[in-house]
C-alpha cells in the first residue's frame, strides 16, 4: 500500500481537485475493512454517514482546513446521533444528543467523522481489545485509553483522531504506535461532552502522523487562523531533562534518545542540559489520589449499583477514591498547585524542554497499558506537550521524544516539534502495512 497521506497533502489535493473527498474516505474505509478485525481500533464505523458527508462536500464551498478529511473520535467524546459507550456495558444504550464542542469545531472546519475509536473502560486502566500494529504477533500493548485512535492513525484508517489524556493516554499510545500527538495545556480545549475521569487532569487533544497535521487540527479545534510566520524570531532555547527522565528510562529508550539528540544537534539545534529543580518521583502517588477521588465522585451512584459491571482495575481505583479521607484529596490538590509552580521554574532559562516520551517501548504484554510515569508530570502540571516518533529501538518497536512548553506557547512548541520531525525523518510504517 502507498504511504499514508498527510492531512496537509490531502487537503491540498482536495482544494486543487486532484482528490475527491469520497475517494479519500473510501481509502480509509478500505484500511478499516482490511485490518480492523485483527487490530480492533474501532468500536463503531459510521460508513453510510461518512460517505454521504464526503459526497456532499465534493461540490460544496470549502468549509475550512479539514474540508473532506476523515477523522476518528475516541469513544468517550460525544458525536451527535452515535453512542458514547466509553468501553463500558453500562452505556450500551447511550446516544449523544449533540456533538461535543471539539467535534463541532472539527465539523465546522470540514472534517468527515468516520466513527468512534476504542477506549479502555471509562478511559482508565483495564486493557481494551486493541492491538499494537507494530507487533504482528499481537503481544505488545498499544498503550492507554486512546489506543484505538493511535492505532487507527498508524494504520491509515483515518488521517487524524481525537484522544484524551488524564495520565498519559495521548502520549503513550502515540509513542508506542509510532505517531505524533499534541496534549494542549489544561483547559485549552473544552471537556464538555466528554465522559470525565478527573476534572483537574483531563486533557483532550489530537493524534496524527505528522506534526504539521497536528498544527492544522489544533488551529481548527481552537478556531484560530493560520499563524503569522515566525522565521524572524530567535530560535527557541531547548533544554534536555536528564535526571529522572534518563535514569528511569531503560537502555533501549536511552539509546534511541541519544541517537535522536545527536541527529538534532548535527542539524544545528542547540540543546543544553536543563537543571531540574522540581521533583518527579512524587508525581504518581499524588496523581493517583486526585484521579481516584474525582473519578469516584463521578461514578459513585452507578458504581454502587453496578459494581460487578466494572473491570478490576477501574474498580480498584474507585474503591480507593470512595475510601479516601477528604484531607488526603485536599493535600493532593495542594501538592498539584505547588508542583505547577515548581515546574514552571524550569522554563526560566528555556522555552522548550525535551525528554523521552516513555520509559520503555511498548511492553510485551496485554495485561497492562504501560506506566504513565513520564507523561503524568505534564498532566499534573497542565503544560502543553508534543510527542513525536524518533526511530525504532533495538526491539523493533517505536521510540519517541516529548517536547514541553508553557501554556499559551503551543504554536511555538509545534513549530519546534516540526523542525525536530524533519530532522529525525522517521517515516516507518507498522509491519502489517509493509
Amino acid at each position: 500500500m502507498p504511504h499514508p497521506t498527510s492531512i496537509a497533502d490531502a487537503a491540498s489535493q482536495i482544494r486543487n481537485g486532484s482528490l475527491r473527498p469520497i475517494d479519500l474516505v473510501d481509502r480509509c474505509l478500505e484500511q478499516i475493512r482490511r485490518y480492523d478485525d485483527r487490530l480492533h481500533a474501532w468500536v463503531l464505523v459510521d460508513e453510510a454517514a461518512a460517505r454521504q458527508t464526503a459526497r456532499a462536500l465534493a461540490d460544496a464551498t470549502p468549509r475550512g482546513p479539514l474540508h473532506g478529511i476523515p477523522l476518528g473520535i475516541k469513544d468517550i467524546v460525544d458525536v451527535a446521533g452515535l453512542p458514547t459507550r466509553a468501553g463500558s456495558p453500562l452505556r450500551e444504550d447511550h446516544i449523544a444528543a449533540a456533538d461535543a464542542p471539539i467535534v463541532a469545531a472539527l465539523r465546522r472546519a470540514g472534517a468527515v467523522i468516520l466513527g468512534k475509536t476504542v477506549t479502555v473502560e471509562f478511559a482508565c486502566f483495564d486493557p481494551s481489545p486493541t492491538l499494537n500494529p507494530w507487533d504482528p504477533a499481537g503481544k505488545h500493548t498499544p498503550g492507554g485509553s486512546s489506543s484505538g485512535s493511535a492505532v487507527a492513525v498508524a494504520m491509515g484508517m483515518c488521517l487524524g483522531a481525537i484522544g484524551t489524556q488524564t495520565g498519559g493516554s495521548l502520549v503513550r499510545p502515540s509513542s508506542y504506535c509510532g505517531v505524533a500527538t499534541c496534549k494542549p495545556a489544561w483547559g485549552r480545549l473544552s471537556t464538555q461532552g466528554i465522559v470525565p475521569v478527573s476534572y483537574h487532569l483531563d486533557h483532550p487533544g489530537p493524534i496524527a502522523r505528522y506534526v504539521d497535521d497536528l498544527a492544522i487540527l489544533m488551529r481548527c479545534l481552537l478556531s484560530e487562523k493560520e499563524p503569522s510566520p515566525s522565521a524572524a524570531a530567535e530560535p527557541p532555547r531547548v533544554g534536555l531533562l536528564e535526571g529522572f527522565f534518563l535514569e528511569e528510562a531503560d537502555e533501549a529508550i536511552r539509546t534511541a534518545t541519544a541517537t535522536a539528540l545527536e541527529k538534532l544537534r548535527h542539524d544545528g539545534m542547540e540543546i543544553r542540559t536543563a537543571g531540574v529543580s522540581a521533583r518527579f518521583d512524587d508525581v504518581l502517588p499524588n496523581h493517583r489520589r486526585i484521579m481516584a477521588a474525582e473519578a469516584a465522585a463521578y461514578h459513585r451512584p452507578q458504581f454502587t449499583a453496578h459494581r460487578e459491571a466494572y473491570g478490576p482495575l477501574i474498580a480498584g481505583l474507585l474503591d480507593e477514591g470512595l475510601a479516601m479521607p477528604a484531607v488526603d484529596y485536599a493535600d493532593a490538590l495542594a501538592w498539584q498547585r505547588d508542583f505547577r509552580r515548581r515546574v514552571r521554574s524550569l522554563f526560566e532559562s528555556f522555552d522548550v524542554l525535551i525528554s523521552p516520551a516513555t520509559d520503555t517501548t511498548a511492553p510485551p504484554t496485554l495485561t497492562t497499558t504501560g506506566t504513565p510515569k513520564f507523561q503524568a508530570p505534564w498532566s499534573c502540571a497542565g503544560l502543553p506537550v508534543v510527542s513525536i516518533p524518533c526511530g525504532l529501538a533495538h526491539d523493533g518497536m517505536p521510540a519517541a521524544l516529548q517536547l514541553v512548553s508553557l501554556p499559551g506557547a503551543e504554536a511555538m512548541l509545534l513549530e519546534t516539534a516540526e523542525a525536530c520531525q524533519q530532522s529525525l525523518a522517521f517515516n516507518g510504517l507498522p509491519p502489517l502495512m509493509r
